[in-house]
């Protein structure tokens, strides 16, 4: 049994880190901590005590109590709140204790890598086997029908214009770059955009006179490289702030008679393509609707065309593990979201679609480095964040979005491929 009780802004004596206050009508869940009855708090303290103990991290408590072989160093300001967060939330509740500052890392990344690397044993084999008794279930809400699909996109990318622009690059590409070597400096990183969109659109073939059909516009980077090649686009977005940045780009190239972006889902798109590329769409799209994703792209497909796709995966006995499940990232960055896995993408298209899979690339350590130069620069515009509106909860939920993305890529818990889709011509 749980109850919540407010956060204050500071526990510790003067010498201690301080506690930020918390937004509680902004940040609800963050700013009170739910409390947890002594069993709770003493089970989950049980359970992840055990499961530090045998990590190579350093965990600190404010108590001066540590656990874990060594390494990464996390500090635990305020256990109770740690505990009972974990233990009533599970990770969704680790996640709000950071936003909370209950509990940080000098080198975040380094701590999350590790924890993504031993995610699958984290948890005790029982407790897993009772993962549908404590997990919390996706809310109904986030199902990605037509509706919900517009109202999740619209909580991510209709944040602000401005603060994306802040950290991306000057292509405005929200995706994994490909670089030509590590470490990879700030200053490629347009041109390692540049070197994934020229790939894709080369895995498509597009070119002069193509009619290409691209699902998920972004702010519009690859519909201007298509364009370029002398195609005709038409890109879709349910994002009316990427939109109207992306139209404005157009013009002002000179492409608006050669790119058309339109307010629509995927499932709504008509007409015939010699080819269809989609970056790192389909995590917006949700098991449930899969099938229909790519029964879309079998149908908008020309025979003899091309789809080049873009995706972020996960191994496939954790993706059946957690698809049902809610998570941190779901509940505060991708309402909605779920990585596939390469089986699971393989199958949609041979159980619901003519297409063949005809290559298939993973370059996962690119995106780490890419997601790096992203957060650094987060962090290099803490300034100009807040200038805009955005609170110091907000600055620590991307913060922690972007390591813990980082790390997911760093321990190999996560990939991301590059597709080659093929759709036989009975013509030849």
């Amino acid at each position: 049994m749980t109850t919540v009780e407010p956060r204050p802004a500071a526990r510790h004596r003067a010498s201690d880190p301080v506690i930020l206050p918390v937004d509680a009508e902004r940040w609800p869940d963050v700013a009170a901590v739910p409390r947890a009855s002594w069993p709770v708090r003493a089970v989950s303290a049980s359970v992840v005590g055990r499961a530090l103990r045998r990590l190579p991290l350093r965990v600190r408590f404010a108590d001066g109590g540590t656990l874990g072989l060594g390494g990464p160093l996390i500090e635990v300001r305020d256990p109770k709140a740690f505990f009972s967060r974990i233990g009533t939330r599970g990770l969704i509740g680790f996640g709000e204790s950071y936003m909370a500052g209950e509990w940080d890392a000098p080198d975040l990344v380094s701590a999350l890598t590790t924890l993504a690397a031993h995610a699958a044993d984290l948890i005790p084999p029982r407790l897993q086997r009772l993962r549908g008794v404590w997990a919390q279930r996706q809310p109904g809400a986030q199902r990605n029908t037509p509706d919900g699909s517009r109202t999740n996109i619209s909580r991510h990318y209709d944040l602000s214009n401005d603060l994306f622009t802040l950290f991306l690059d000057e292509t405005l590409s929200y995706s994994s770059a490909v670089f030509r070597g590590f470490p990879a400096d700030r200053s490629l990183l347009a041109a390692a955009q540049h070197r994934k969109i020229d790939r894709l659109l080369d895995l498509a073939e597009v070119r002069e006179g193509t009619r290409l059909l691209e699902i998920g516009t972004g702010w519009g980077e690859l519909a201007l490289r298509a364009a370029a090649r002398g195609a005709h686009v038409t890109s879709l977005t349910l994002s009316r702030e990427q939109r109207e940045l992306a139209l404005q780009r157009m013009r002002e190239a000179g492409y608006a008679d050669r790119v058309s972006i339109e307010l629509c889902d995927y499932r709504e798109a008509r007409g015939t393509y010699d080819a269809i590329v989609s970056v790192e769409m389909i995590e917006a799209v949700g098991a449930e609707f899969w099938p229909v994703y790519f029964q879309t792209l079998d149908e908008r497909l020309a025979p003899g065309g091309r789809v080049a796709l873009q995706a972020i995966t996960m191994p496939h006995e954790r993706m059946l593990v957690s698809r049902d499940t809610y998570t941190w990232i779901q509940k505060y960055v991708f309402p909605g979201g779920l990585i596939p896995s390469t089986t699971a993408i393989e199958q949609a298209v041979r159980d619901h679609t003519g297409l063949a899979v005809a290559v298939r690339d993973g370059f996962g350590a690119h995106y780490a480095e890419t997601l790096r130069l992203w957060r650094e620069r987060f962090t290099d515009q803490a300034d100009e964040v807040a200038a805009l509106g955005f609170d110091e909860t907000f600055c620590r939920l991307w913060t922690f979005y972007l390591a813990y993305s980082e790390a997911g890529f760093r321990s190999g818990y996560l990939d991301v491929q590059q597709y080659l889709l093929t759709k036989e011509n009975p013509a030849r």
